[in-house]
């Protein structure tokens, strides 16, 4: 038997027992996934809530669902992994906010550097945060990660204020000031874009508290660092166990 199909909707009231499903999340109901009345599906309103429904009538623009039960999602971590990446060029920051989502992150800021050359707008950030509500309801989570975009570096920096544990990924450090394989707590990974970062981007950083992290001899590209850090994280936080 298939999974019923994830959909997301708008956070529902306790007593709420019917739902209309209208927008992006019914076109993709009705035209991509061919959803026909009597159908079961799950509906998810960001609180960690699951919602199993069943589909009672479709219309034009618009489904109705009648909510069956309630259940606390299992799939959630329990380890809070903030990701704060450089904005990367081309498509490059929606397969890190993807992959983040799929590892875990209940957090992602994207930001600009001085070495940073791709840009973003709203349109940009919209798509981001589409991207990680595509990528929650793939790996069967009950919620998307916010996405939010810095333009300031030290903003970017001052948001991860309250984490355990804060590392700071960078290229050009010859000696680790943290380790990976022993954090605890909630973690908050910064990685840079492709341009890297400067001498002053990294003492700001450190100012701040996070200590600064080598990711081994080899150069990484951009994503490919901030996904590696992630699933290191999400495993020595316990989450992939």
């Amino acid at each position: 038997m298939s999974t019923p199909r994830r959909f997301f909707i708008d956070c529902l009231a306790a007593d709420c027992r019917e739902v209309w499903l209208e927008g992006e999340e019914f076109v993709h109901a009705r035209n991509v996934l061919r959803v026909e009345e009597g159908a079961e599906i799950v509906l998810l309103d960001g609180s960690g809530k699951e919602y199993s429904a069943i589909v009672a009538r479709i219309e034009k623009k618009r489904l109705l669902a009648h909510i069956t039960g309630v259940n606390a999602g299992e799939r959630e971590p329990r380890a809070e992994i903030y990701l704060l990446c450089g904005a990367l060029k081309g498509d490059k920051t929606e397969l890190v906010v993807q992959k983040a989502t799929e590892l875990g992150a209940s957090k992602i800021g994207v930001f600009n550097s001085e070495y940073c050359s791709a840009y973003m707008n709203e349109n940009k950030l919209e798509r981001l945060n589409k991207v990680a509500r595509e990528a929650a309801k793939q790996c069967l989570r009950s919620r998307a990660p916010s996405v939010e975009y810095f333009d300031d570096f030290t903003t970017a920096m001052k948001s991860a204020e309250g984490f355990d544990c804060k590392l700071f990924a960078c290229e050009f450090l010859g000696r680790s000031d943290g380790d990976m394989a022993q954090i605890s707590g909630s973690a908050a990974l910064v990685v840079g874009s492709e341009g890297g970062f400067t001498e002053g981007e990294l003492g700001i950083a450190q100012s701040l508290g996070f200590a600064g992290i080598s990711l081994g001899k080899r150069i990484l590209r951009a994503e490919t660092a901030a996904i590696a850090m992630c699933a290191l994280a999400a495993f020595a936080l316990g989450e992939l166990k």
